[in-house]
């Protein structure tokens, strides 16, 4: 396949707001050993987008600094080492960078086939909140079948993707959001309970939900002094897994109360991560969700798409928080 020298993309020489995000051309990138190269149908836009965007989250060593953390399309190169039967594949993969663009490359091992009945913007949808809900609340959280789990901002990609693998493996799920009408959306897509955090204390009203029990994980991507709440929230022997800390890196830990009621504190990043370890995650999914994702059990929850030379509005939508569910960019 003839392939193209150059790209549309977005990749800000600058930091700053939403207007940064214009179409530039690049180079379209070779994929080396053990990558593939694709023409991107659709890009996932993820909050590390937006914290990039503003200077506020480094990239890691080697990755490109277009924006963009997941993506769906055909592969249409192999780099040395690839199977060749993956050339003319539709997959979506999770990258470290270089998702907003018409052509990515990917490690050959983070890369799930798009299957019957999921469009690639669906399947762009996909792996940035799947390995990330998977390996927090289910490996670092050990959510099991039978207990109840807190997740914050439930109408996110990250809480509908909770929402929707709890449901899945029997797990019951109670979410937090900022309106009546984020709350009513949260239990139309399987929220066991959704609590609208501006006008009701989220820690009182899971000590009702669960008889005063507590609940056995708790997925925080606030931080800071959600997290001593977060704690109160917890039965004995519960888990706390930090995703994020959209109010604070910081936070004061009654240590008494995490001994006596011997509490885990854990939490983890992503994006920094091998390839070997995503590689492994990738593995997992494979064999444990994507059958429900081949049987149309799984979609993402979508909530709207925007071309490319649209990326600006992309980012203001998700800073104006009224999304639910997933936002996408589109090659179109």
């Amino acid at each position: 396949m003839t392939l193209p020298n150059v790209m549309r993309a977005i990749d800000p020489s600058a930091s700053g707001g939403p207007e940064v995000l214009a179409a530039v051309e690049r180079p379209v990138p070779a994929p080396g050993p053990g990558e593939v190269l694709i023409r991107v149908a659709a890009a996932g836009v993820n909050r590390p987008d937006v914290l990039q965007r503003k200077g506020l989250y480094p990239m890691p060593p080697g990755a490109p600094s277009i924006l963009g953390l997941e993506c769906a399309g055909e592969i249409v190169a192999l780099g040395e080492g690839v199977d060749d039967a993956l050339a003319g594949q539709q997959v979506c993969a999770l990258v470290a960078g270089g998702g907003y663009a018409e052509y990515c490359v990917a490690p050959a091992g983070q890369c799930l086939p798009v299957v019957a009945g999921l469009s690639l913007a669906e399947a762009a949808a996909l792996p940035e909140t799947l390995f990330t809900v998977w390996t927090n609340l289910f490996e670092r959280g050990f959510a099991a079948e039978g207990d109840t789990v807190l997740v914050h901002g439930g109408t996110s990609g990250i809480g509908t993707m909770a929402i929707a693998l709890c449901n899945l493996f029997g797990v019951g799920i109670v979410v937090t959001a900022g309106s009546g009408e984020k709350c009513a959306a949260a239990r139309g897509l399987g929220a066991d309970h959704a609590i609208n955090y501006n006008t009701e204390d989220f820690v009182e009203a899971v000590r009702e939900i669960t008889g005063g029990k507590g609940c056995q994980v708790v997925l925080d991507m606030v931080g800071g002094d959600y997290l001593p709440r977060n704690l109160k929230c917890l039965a004995e022997d519960g888990r706390h897994v930090s995703i994020a800390v959209q109010r604070g890196a910081e936070a004061t830990i009654p240590l008494f109360d995490v001994m006596r009621r011997r509490l885990t504190l854990t939490g983890s990043t992503l994006r920094p991560r091998s390839t070997e370890f995503k590689t492994m995650v990738a593995d997992e999914l494979a064999r444990t969700v994507w059958p429900f994702v081949r049987e149309g059990r799984l979609k993402p929850v979508m909530d709207r798409s925007f071309p490319l030379a649209e990326a600006a509005e992309a980012h203001r939508r998700m800073e104006a928080g009224d999304h639910i569910g997933k936002i996408v960019l589109t090659m179109d």
